[in-house]
Formats: structure tokens, sequence, C-alpha cells
């Protein structure tokens, strides 16, 4: 579905990733892992539009994207929910859920989004009027994960969803993430979260400051002495391989 080939990609002067590849099937869940600062973030970023690579392409369904606005991205079936939520405050769950919704052309379609989104996230209905910043955190990480689902993308982009929210809930939010997966929604995760992320993936890829440095199976991937190495040690991964490499 999404193919990343030799993207180079940064802000202004600076390249934060360099001549990066990786692609992403139809229906899987795909997660990029790695420490704060790897560049993650930067790839959805460029995928939804908001950046443009300097090198590279980006091809959706074999067509190139990477030149291509963000508002025309959403049209191709394309959401993003961001780090940190980006909510509209100071309007209710129910006019979020409507912002969503922009690109639907008919009101049975935004009907049937509502449902399904109320479906995985009831908590939502009982919500409704209450503006949007009043919401306790895991409440507000539904709300923008539902309203980026409003847009009935084939291909969801998701920013750190577990990021400032309590322990109790992220194994919720991972959870919903396996059921949006059912759906037939593919879904390209970006979290810190290593672990978790691994496991909900069917492959996943491991950055470090801004390159690819393993790639694999979630699970495989899970169980790697050089991810242990690199996330609950205080070695790089590139440097852990280097010593497993080693006679």
């Amino acid at each position: 579905m999404l193919e990343f080939d030799r993207v180079s990609v940064g802000y202004k002067d600076l390249t934060v990733i360099h001549d990066v590849s990786f692609r992403v099937g139809e229906g899987e869940v795909v997660s990029l892992v790695g420490s704060n600062g790897a560049g993650k973030s930067t790839i959805l970023r460029a995928i939804a539009g908001l950046l443009t690579p300097s090198r590279g392409e980006i091809r959706l369904r074999g067509q190139a994207i990477h030149r291509t606005p963000a508002y025309e991205i959403v049209k191709r079936r394309v959401a993003m929910v961001p780090e940190g939520r980006q909510l509209f405050g100071r309007l209710s769950v129910w006019d979020n859920l409507q912002m969503g919704a922009y690109t639907l052309r008919s009101k049975r379609e935004i009907a049937e989004s509502l449902k399904e989104v109320l479906a995985l996230f009831p908590i939502l209905e009982d919500r409704r009027d209450q503006r949007a910043e009043t919401l306790s955190g895991g409440e507000q990480q539904q709300l923008a994960i539902a309203r980026g689902l409003m847009s009935r993308p084939e291909l969801l982009l998701l920013d750190e969803p577990s990021l400032g929210i309590m322990p109790k809930l992220v194994t919720e939010i991972f959870r919903t993430i396996r059921e949006i997966s059912k759906k037939g929604i593919t879904v390209l995760l970006v979290e810190q979260n290593v672990f978790e992320a691994l496991e909900v993936a069917d492959r996943a890829y491991v950055l470090q400051t801004g390159r690819i440095v393993l790639e694999g199976p979630g699970a495989e991937l899970q169980r790697s002495d050089l991810v242990r190495h690199a996330y609950l040690g205080s070695s790089g991964l590139a440097e852990a391989a280097g010593e497993e490499a080693r006679p």
C-alpha cells in the first residue's frame, strides 16, 4: 500500500531522515519504534503531506504523493492522529468528530462513521456535549483517534498514541489499535513504548538517528537481544549490533 523509497527529509536546512526505505502492506500494522528524536514523527509528517522530502519518493498504491498537499492526502483515504492529540479544545466532543468527517460527501457516510467510532469508544457518546479540553488524557486520546477514523481512512497514521496516558490505559489504547486493524484499516504506528508497539505489529522498523537499523516481524524483534540491549541498557542499537557481529 505504502512505499517510502530512499527518502531524506527534515526541517529547513536540517535533515532528520537520511535515505530511509520501508513499506507498509495492505491490512498490516507496521510499527516505527525508536528513542525520542530518532525521526519517527518526521516520517509521518512527510507521508501526511506536511513535509516535502529533499530526495526520494513516497508512493501510495504505486502513485507518488511526496509533493501532494496535505488536504489531498486526506482525500486519498489517509488520516493522521498527531502527537499531542491537537484537538479543538473549546469545541465539544461532537463538533470534533464532525470536523474529522469534512471529506465525507453524504450525511449517510457521516452517520455510518459516527456509529463505527462510537462502537469503538462508547465513552464519547456520554461526553458528546462536553468540551474536548475538559476530558481526561485518555479520553482525549480516544477522541483524537475517533476523529481520525471519521474520514473513513484506508491508512491510519498514529503518532505516539500512548504519550501522556496513564499506564493502566495504555493497554486499552493498544487493544483499540488491534480492533481498528481487524476492520481492515492499515495502520502505521509511531511509538516510544517499544515492546507494546512490537507486540501489536505484524512488522516493525527500528530507527536510530534518522536511519533504519533493524527490521522484521514484531514478535521476532520483541525477542531480539539487540532491541532489549538498546532499550533496557545504556548502549545504542547500532553499537549493540556491532558487538554481536564480532567473533
